[in-house]
Protein backbone atom coordinates (compact mmCIF):
# COMPACT_ATOMS: atom_id res chain seq x y z
CA UNK A 1 0.00 0.00 0.00
CA UNK A 2 1.77 3.31 -1.21
CA UNK A 3 1.98 6.18 1.94
CA UNK A 4 0.18 9.04 1.37
CA UNK A 5 2.22 12.19 1.58
CA UNK A 6 1.28 14.92 3.78
CA UNK A 7 -1.01 17.60 2.35
CA UNK A 8 0.13 21.18 2.84
CA UNK A 9 -1.69 21.85 5.67
CA UNK A 10 0.24 19.13 7.56
CA UNK A 11 2.98 19.86 6.79
CA UNK A 12 2.40 23.72 7.65
CA UNK A 13 1.16 22.46 11.44
CA UNK A 14 4.24 19.93 11.57
CA UNK A 15 6.68 22.34 10.99
CA UNK A 16 4.82 24.80 13.28
CA UNK A 17 5.13 21.86 15.86
CA UNK A 18 9.07 22.17 15.52
CA UNK A 19 9.52 26.18 15.55
CA UNK A 20 7.46 25.55 18.99
CA UNK A 21 9.60 22.08 20.07
CA UNK A 22 13.06 24.64 18.86
CA UNK A 23 11.71 27.62 20.90
CA UNK A 24 10.98 25.65 24.47
CA UNK A 25 14.31 24.43 23.84
CA UNK A 26 15.89 27.97 23.44
CA UNK A 27 13.68 29.03 26.48
CA UNK A 28 15.06 26.72 28.92
CA UNK A 29 18.17 29.17 28.64
CA UNK A 30 16.84 31.05 30.91
CA UNK A 31 16.28 28.54 33.95
CA UNK A 32 20.06 27.92 35.88
CA UNK A 33 18.83 23.96 35.37
CA UNK A 34 18.33 24.43 31.31
CA UNK A 35 21.35 26.31 31.13
CA UNK A 36 23.76 24.19 32.80
CA UNK A 37 21.67 20.73 30.89
CA UNK A 38 22.96 22.69 27.70
CA UNK A 39 26.29 23.12 28.89
CA UNK A 40 27.16 19.69 29.85
CA UNK A 41 25.57 18.78 26.84
CA UNK A 42 28.33 21.11 24.74
CA UNK A 43 31.32 20.13 26.50
CA UNK A 44 30.40 16.32 25.63
CA UNK A 45 32.87 15.34 22.89
CA UNK A 46 30.36 13.25 21.02
CA UNK A 47 27.88 16.19 21.15
CA UNK A 48 30.20 19.23 20.04
CA UNK A 49 29.74 18.70 16.67
CA UNK A 50 25.91 18.97 16.21
CA UNK A 51 24.65 22.68 15.43
CA UNK A 52 23.57 25.04 19.13
CA UNK A 53 19.77 24.11 17.96
CA UNK A 54 20.61 20.20 18.05
CA UNK A 55 22.06 20.52 21.30
CA UNK A 56 19.38 22.29 22.79
CA UNK A 57 17.03 19.70 21.50
CA UNK A 58 19.45 17.10 22.74
CA UNK A 59 20.00 18.68 26.20
CA UNK A 60 16.08 18.60 26.28
CA UNK A 61 15.02 15.75 25.37
CA UNK A 62 18.13 13.38 26.90
CA UNK A 63 20.31 15.95 29.51
CA UNK A 64 22.74 12.71 29.81
CA UNK A 65 23.51 11.64 26.31
CA UNK A 66 27.03 11.89 25.28
CA UNK A 67 26.92 10.56 21.75
CA UNK A 68 23.96 9.94 19.48
CA UNK A 69 23.55 8.59 15.96
CA UNK A 70 20.86 7.75 14.10
CA UNK A 71 19.12 3.80 13.66
CA UNK A 72 20.98 2.75 10.76
CA UNK A 73 24.28 4.65 11.45
CA UNK A 74 23.82 2.64 14.80
CA UNK A 75 23.85 -0.98 13.16
CA UNK A 76 26.76 0.23 10.91
CA UNK A 77 28.55 0.90 14.11
CA UNK A 78 27.58 -2.89 15.13
CA UNK A 79 25.01 -1.56 17.22
CA UNK A 80 21.25 -1.79 17.95
CA UNK A 81 18.84 0.40 19.53
CA UNK A 82 17.06 -1.84 21.81
CA UNK A 83 13.30 -1.81 21.33
CA UNK A 84 11.24 0.47 22.95
CA UNK A 85 14.17 2.94 23.16
CA UNK A 86 12.37 6.73 22.79
CA UNK A 87 13.70 8.45 20.10
CA UNK A 88 15.82 12.17 20.29
CA UNK A 89 14.19 14.56 17.88
CA UNK A 90 17.07 16.41 16.27
CA UNK A 91 16.90 18.70 12.72
CA UNK A 92 18.58 17.78 9.58
CA UNK A 93 19.43 19.75 6.57
CA UNK A 94 17.85 18.82 3.48
CA UNK A 95 19.26 21.06 0.57
CA UNK A 96 15.98 21.83 -2.18
CA UNK A 97 16.74 22.03 -6.22
CA UNK A 98 13.98 25.57 -6.93
CA UNK A 99 12.18 24.88 -9.97
CA UNK A 100 10.63 26.90 -12.36
CA UNK A 101 6.63 27.35 -11.74
CA UNK A 102 5.65 27.92 -15.48
CA UNK A 103 7.99 24.71 -17.06
CA UNK A 104 9.08 22.83 -13.78
CA UNK A 105 12.44 23.20 -15.01
CA UNK A 106 15.47 23.63 -12.39
CA UNK A 107 16.37 26.99 -11.52
CA UNK A 108 19.89 25.48 -10.68
CA UNK A 109 19.09 27.41 -7.26
CA UNK A 110 18.87 25.66 -4.03
CA UNK A 111 17.46 26.05 -0.74
CA UNK A 112 18.34 24.70 2.23
CA UNK A 113 14.64 23.23 4.67
CA UNK A 114 15.11 21.45 7.41
CA UNK A 115 13.43 17.65 8.35
CA UNK A 116 13.45 15.77 11.42
CA UNK A 117 15.41 13.06 12.11
CA UNK A 118 15.40 10.61 14.63
CA UNK A 119 18.75 9.76 17.05
CA UNK A 120 19.52 7.49 19.97
CA UNK A 121 22.04 7.92 22.51
CA UNK A 122 24.99 5.01 23.33
CA UNK A 123 22.89 4.48 26.01
CA UNK A 124 19.98 3.45 24.32
CA UNK A 125 21.81 0.58 22.30
CA UNK A 126 23.45 -2.87 22.63
CA UNK A 127 26.01 -4.57 20.98
CA UNK A 128 24.88 -6.92 18.50
CA UNK A 129 26.18 -10.39 18.84
CA UNK A 130 29.02 -11.63 16.58
CA UNK A 131 29.94 -8.01 15.05
CA UNK A 132 32.88 -6.03 15.28
CA UNK A 133 32.09 -3.21 18.01
CA UNK A 134 33.67 0.39 16.82
CA UNK A 135 35.16 1.55 20.22
CA UNK A 136 32.39 4.62 21.66
CA UNK A 137 35.32 6.17 23.54
CA UNK A 138 38.26 7.89 22.41
CA UNK A 139 41.61 6.31 23.19
CA UNK A 140 42.84 8.03 26.21
CA UNK A 141 46.60 7.80 28.57
CA UNK A 142 46.91 8.72 31.91
CA UNK A 143 48.75 11.61 32.53
CA UNK A 144 52.46 10.53 34.13
CA UNK A 145 55.66 12.82 34.53
CA UNK A 146 56.46 15.68 36.60
CA UNK A 147 57.67 18.18 34.05
CA UNK A 148 55.09 21.05 35.17
CA UNK A 149 55.54 20.44 38.42
CA UNK A 150 56.96 23.44 39.30
CA UNK A 151 53.30 25.19 38.72
CA UNK A 152 51.52 23.37 40.95
CA UNK A 153 52.10 26.24 43.71
CA UNK A 154 51.20 29.04 42.15
CA UNK A 155 47.94 27.80 40.68
CA UNK A 156 47.60 26.68 44.61
CA UNK A 157 47.70 30.23 45.29
CA UNK A 158 45.14 30.98 42.39
CA UNK A 159 43.00 28.78 43.47
CA UNK A 160 43.23 30.09 47.03
CA UNK A 161 42.26 33.54 45.71
CA UNK A 162 39.30 32.40 44.59
CA UNK A 163 38.27 31.61 48.00
CA UNK A 164 39.30 27.66 48.10
CA UNK A 165 41.75 26.22 50.46
CA UNK A 166 43.80 23.35 48.45
CA UNK A 167 45.24 20.25 50.24
CA UNK A 168 46.98 17.35 48.69
CA UNK A 169 45.49 13.56 50.52
CA UNK A 170 45.13 10.19 50.22
CA UNK A 171 41.73 9.55 48.65
CA UNK A 172 40.13 5.78 48.38
CA UNK A 173 38.96 4.46 44.66
CA UNK A 174 39.54 5.70 40.95
CA UNK A 175 39.22 9.24 41.93
CA UNK A 176 42.06 11.93 41.79
CA UNK A 177 40.39 14.92 43.35
CA UNK A 178 37.49 16.40 44.34
CA UNK A 179 35.56 20.37 44.71
CA UNK A 180 33.58 20.89 47.83
CA UNK A 181 31.77 24.31 46.54
CA UNK A 182 29.95 24.41 50.12
CA UNK A 183 33.26 24.48 52.45
CA UNK A 184 35.41 26.09 49.52
CA UNK A 185 38.00 23.25 49.53
CA UNK A 186 39.99 21.64 46.66
CA UNK A 187 41.41 18.04 47.21
CA UNK A 188 43.86 16.03 45.17
CA UNK A 189 45.25 13.07 45.27
CA UNK A 190 48.60 12.69 46.59
CA UNK A 191 49.00 9.36 44.84
CA UNK A 192 48.80 11.31 41.56
CA UNK A 193 52.29 11.95 39.37
CA UNK A 194 53.00 15.49 39.09
CA UNK A 195 51.50 16.52 35.84
CA UNK A 196 48.19 14.97 36.82
CA UNK A 197 48.25 16.90 40.19
CA UNK A 198 48.60 19.71 37.79
CA UNK A 199 45.54 19.12 35.85
CA UNK A 200 43.28 18.64 38.12
CA UNK A 201 43.48 21.94 39.72
CA UNK A 202 43.23 23.72 36.26
CA UNK A 203 39.82 25.01 36.11
CA UNK A 204 38.29 23.00 33.13
CA UNK A 205 36.95 25.97 30.40
CA UNK A 206 35.58 28.70 31.61
CA UNK A 207 34.33 27.59 35.24
CA UNK A 208 36.21 29.38 37.71
CA UNK A 209 36.46 25.92 39.90
CA UNK A 210 36.21 22.23 38.63
CA UNK A 211 34.41 19.24 40.25
CA UNK A 212 36.59 16.72 39.12
CA UNK A 213 37.63 12.88 38.55
CA UNK A 214 40.83 11.98 36.79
Amino acid sequence: MARRGLTAREREERRARERERLKRAAEELLSSQGWQRWVRVRARNGLSRYSMSNQLLIAMSCPEASFVAGFKAWLELGYCVRKGERAIRILAPLPVKQRDRANGEETGETITLFKTVFVFDRAQVSPIPGREHAPLKPPSEPLTGDSHAHLIEPLSAFCETLGYAVSFEAIGGGAGGFCDRKAKRIVVATSLPANAKLRALIPWRKQRIPTFGM
